[in-house]
């Protein structure tokens, strides 16, 4: 069994049907689905998603796409915030990103993301476009 972490912008790209992203990110979810594997998503994503004015609905709709057997809640710990913090001034990028790539990492999960930043983070976690996993 796999496990993912999809940073929000995969979730986004799904939910918001933004076009080519949204099939990819769809056509991955169905993968994950089918083989039985787990999606891992933390109080990180809630936040961005309220953040961008989503409501605790429409959040807990972006996330039943999956079954219940098949996403987990990770809980983020002070010690992988601190660490975020570090990182990401340490290479530069968004604290947000590199808590991501820590909870992916922590959680033995493929990090999926889009995103540039998390080329920088290839030390901490392994990360996949959605293209590249189905």
């Amino acid at each position: 069994m796999t496990i993912y972490l999809f940073d929000t912008s995969i979730w986004l790209d799904y939910y918001e049907k933004r076009g080519a992203k949204s099939e990819q990110a769809f056509r991955l979810l169905l993968k994950i689905i089918d083989e039985d594997s787990i999606i891992v998503y933390s109080d990180l994503h809630v936040r961005e998603l309220k953040g961008l004015g989503y409501s605790f609905d429409e959040i807990s709709n972006i996330f039943k796409i999956a079954k219940p057997n098949n996403i987990r809640r990770a809980h983020i710990s002070r010690e992988q915030i601190h660490e975020a913090t570090r990182l990401a001034s340490l290479k530069k990028i968004p604290k947000k990103d590199a808590l991501h790539a820590i909870i992916a990492r922590d959680n033995e999960a493929i990090m999926v993301a889009t995103d540039k930043h998390f080329g920088l983070l290839s030390h901490i976690v392994k990360t996949k476009r959605p293209e590249e996993l189905y």
